[in-house]
């Protein structure tokens, strides 16, 4: 008998989702970040063993969309209750887990197991954690509790063991040998996307997207152009830095992450362009892979 399906991870910006997303997978998939929207796109992480095929996805954070990014963002979040095998709803011991009510309905209409993860519980102590569970377990009757510390890899275990117990009988989807759905260069602009998030600061991070736009791998190194768009003047300018030293700081710590991720010496040239208003055109949106 083999076991797969599809178990998607939803929940509001910065609950944790990526991190345990890595924790479930056994590998960094997702880009974490302590800012919120990190992730913006439907990520897959798949887990194989000899009976068994676990698709993990990890999702932007539910928000209410301010500009047509941030619905497509929404539309990978709702995606993920059309398809699931088996929910993982994640709040955190600081976020209110209904924070977004129209989408918490979504989740209250399904007919699959609904696990609710309870992250940061090392962040709470056990008066506030019991009131919590009670209050979800009144909002959610049927679905299971698991309080976890996903950045501590507290109760994963268990949480792993449910998830193993309710996958149905079902041939895999993907090759045995998959890790993931994405190809190699979508993680090369992740890294360096993560790079932009952790090194600028207010809205340039928000405004950036990375496409990568040559990729030649020859025997002893890999050369990769990649261009960063941004929104305006200003921010390119912010992006280079004086002398061009802010961007040559995030091509040398983006190209140490991309060695590591493809095991092999790269050679990463950025260039910075300016798209007025990208994250309002639908064109651009569905160029750079947020719309069909």
């Amino acid at each position: 008998m083999h076991k797969a399906g599809f178990v998607n991870i939803v929940g509001n910006p910065n609950v944790g989702k990526s991190t345990l997303m890595n924790n479930l997978v056994g590998e960094r998939i997702s880009i974490i970040t302590s800012k919120a929207q990190t992730t913006r796109h439907r990520i897959m992480g798949i887990v194989n063993g000899e009976d068994f095929q676990i698709v993990y996805s990890d999702t932007p954070g539910v928000l209410a969309p301010h500009y047509k990014l941030q619905e497509s963002m929404l539309s990978f979040s709702q995606s993920a209750l059309l398809d699931a095998d088996i929910l993982l709803y994640v709040t955190d011991t600081i976020e209110s887990y209904d924070k977004h009510r129209p989408f918490l309905e979504k989740v209250k209409k399904l007919d699959i197991p609904v696990l609710v993860v309870i992250n940061k519980i090392d962040l709470s102590n056990q008066e506030d954690l019991e009131k919590q569970v009670t209050d979800i377990q009144t909002e959610l009757p049927k679905a299971e509790i698991f309080p976890i510390s996903a950045l501590r890899k507290f109760n994963i275990n268990n949480l792993l063991n449910r998830i193993n117990e309710l996958l149905p009988e079902s041939p895999p989807f993907f090759d045995k040998d998959a890790l993931t759905d994405k190809p190699a260069r979508f993680f090369i602009t992740e890294i360096i996307r993560e790079k932009i998030l952790l090194y600028y600061q207010k809205e340039i991070p928000y405004a950036c997207e990375v496409v990568v736009e040559s990729f030649l791998d020859e025997p002893s190194i890999v050369h990769i152009e990649a261009v960063i768009v941004v929104e305006r003047e200003t921010q390119k300018g912010i992006l280079i830095g004086h002398g061009g030293q802010a961007i040559k700081k995030l091509g040398t710590e983006a190209r140490r992450d991309i060695e590591a991720f493809l095991d092999k010496k790269v050679f990463l040239k950025l260039f910075v362009k300016v798209e007025k208003d990208w994250r309002n055109k639908d064109n651009k949106l569905k160029a750079f892979g947020y719309q069909e």
